[in-house]
């Protein structure tokens, strides 16, 4: 042999000795009962069901914990972003208001219309001219009818409420407390004349026969705050008759429970306030007020009764320049007064050391829902430093929330903006003829406005003189109480 068949020799021999040392191995293995496993691979472990047991929980509770930190870190950034958790019961008004504030929804609409006409209320028709950012609220005018499609018989809406509904329409009842008392007196004559079918129940009846009457009173005008907490009275009212009364007790006693609320709520409640408010009218005062509010008007005079001295300035504005009869009245009773609009309250406000104002409604967060026009007077005098002062009863305030006039109000007629007579054509502003033919002109005529609480140094009810941030705290009382 050659060096090269030595060295190929070696190779070879290696070769056989490293098969024999790994059949060894197997044969080990094999006696050992240990599977075999392929080269490069260690074999696994046991591990017995308790030490598996232990891995699973391990491995549970880290899960827990990691889903526990996600959830927390996400609660923290909707909170930074979002602000404050709004109380159930106002986001339930707020999801109750975006459902009935889209008359530019069609399917809103649409739902709206089959209970209407379930309902056998005839549906108002809207305006043609409508302006485009307020398009989610109705608009109607006043031109078109109301009554034209409504039916008679045994089952159609009762005349009192009829009468009342063109009542609203046409402005001849205005007013947040003369539109409540209206209503309960319209629910009376209902109920008076109101009888039970037979093989019916009074409590449950008369309620399905109550639901178009304030339909149809919603289609004449939107319901006010006032009118809201009297439907909910009437309802609770109702639904608490005994079972075993008889429809003519039952009658007497729904009829005298409308007539309390209305006494308490609005003829009391208005003399307690009148008394409050007195106590923050001293002699050589000069009061401003805002258009026309029956509980403002009441203070004045029952303060220049009282032997106080002191003048008032009446603001109005367009339209409706209810201030007049604010104006009459006073000057009636011997009140020294002085007539300026809206436009001039900024320029007289440095005259003035107290500005009293009525309210529509008072809403959940504090801001006072008035006629418009009030918030620009109670923004002049907070500016001049002048305190303002809000009267109102507690029935008025309400769960709803809202910070601006743009996404709840009431649309008034555009043609009272506007020259109706062919005798005021020496007058600037636009006739209906005019305006009719203008296609691309929009009329707004909003009719509330909403004051922020900073603009307001108290609010006065029966129940005392309060901040408007304790507003909520009243709602929970009167909640209790009933």
């Amino acid at each position: 042999m050659n060096n090269g068949d030595a060295e190929n020799l070696t190779s070879e021999q290696k070769k056989q000795l490293k098969k024999e040392r790994r059949k060894e191995k197997n044969a080990q293995k094999e006696k050992h009962n240990i599977p075999s496993k392929p080269e490069g691979e260690e074999p696994k472990i046991e591990k017995s069901k308790a030490e598996l047991r232990a891995e699973r929980r391990a491995k549970q509770e880290a899960d827990r914990a990691a889903k526990a930190s996600k959830k927390s870190d996400q609660v923290a950034a909707n909170t930074k972003q979002k602000g404050p958790r709004v109380p159930a019961n106002i986001q339930s008004v707020i999801n109750l208001n975006k459902t009935i504030l889209k008359a530019d929804d069609p399917k809103v609409q649409k739902k709206a219309a089959k209970k209407l006409e379930k309902q056998q209320v005839p549906q108002r028709t809207e305006g043609q001219k409508k302006v485009a950012l307020f398009s989610h609220l109705h608009q109607y005018e006043r031109s078109l009818s109301i009554t034209k499609n409504i039916g008679f018989g045994k089952n159609a809406i009762h005349p009192a409420i009829i009468r009342l509904g063109l009542q609203y329409a046409e402005g001849t009842v205005t007013g947040s407390n003369a539109r409540c008392a209206a209503l309960m007196s319209a629910i009376c004559k209902l109920i008076s004349d109101y009888e039970t079918p037979p093989q019916k129940e009074l409590s449950r009846h008369l309620e399905s026969k109550l639901k178009p009457a304030i339909s149809f009173l919603d289609q004449c005008r939107p319901l006010s705050v006032s009118m809201g907490s009297a439907i909910k009275y009437i309802k609770l009212q109702i639904t608490n008759i005994p079972t075993g009364m008889s429809d003519s007790e039952a009658k007497l006693r729904l009829i005298k429970s409308l007539r309390e609320f209305v006494h308490v709520n609005i003829v009391l409640a208005g003399e307690a306030i009148s008394g409050y408010a007195c106590t923050k009218i001293t002699d050589g005062d000069v009061v401003m007020v805002f258009g026309s509010s029956s509980l403002i008007t009441k203070v004045l005079c029952d303060a220049h009764n009282a032997g106080i001295k002191f003048s008032v300035i009446v603001v109005d504005g367009r339209p409706k320049l209810s201030g007049r009869g604010t104006l009459r009245k006073l000057c009636r009773v011997g009140i020294k007064c002085s007539y300026v609009l809206v436009s001039a309250a900024s320029y007289i406000m440095p005259e003035v050391t107290k500005v009293f104002l009525g309210a529509h409604g008072l809403l959940s967060n504090g801001y006072v829902m008035g006629s418009v026009g009030t918030s620009m007077v109670a923004m002049a005098a907070k500016i001049r430093g002048v305190p303002v002062i809000v009267c109102c009863e507690a029935y008025k305030f309400c769960e709803r929330v809202q910070t601006d006039s743009f996404v709840n109000n009431e649309i008034g007629d555009p043609r009272d903006l506007l020259v109706q007579n062919k005798s005021e054509l020496t007058s600037p502003l636009l006739t209906n003829a005019a305006w009719e033919e203008t296609d691309s002109l929009k009329v707004l005529h909003l009719t509330y406005d909403v004051t922020p609480p900073d603009f307001v140094a108290m609010v006065v009810t029966e129940l005392g003189k309060i901040p408007c941030t304790s507003v909520p705290v009243v709602l929970r009382v009167r909640s209790l109480e009933t």
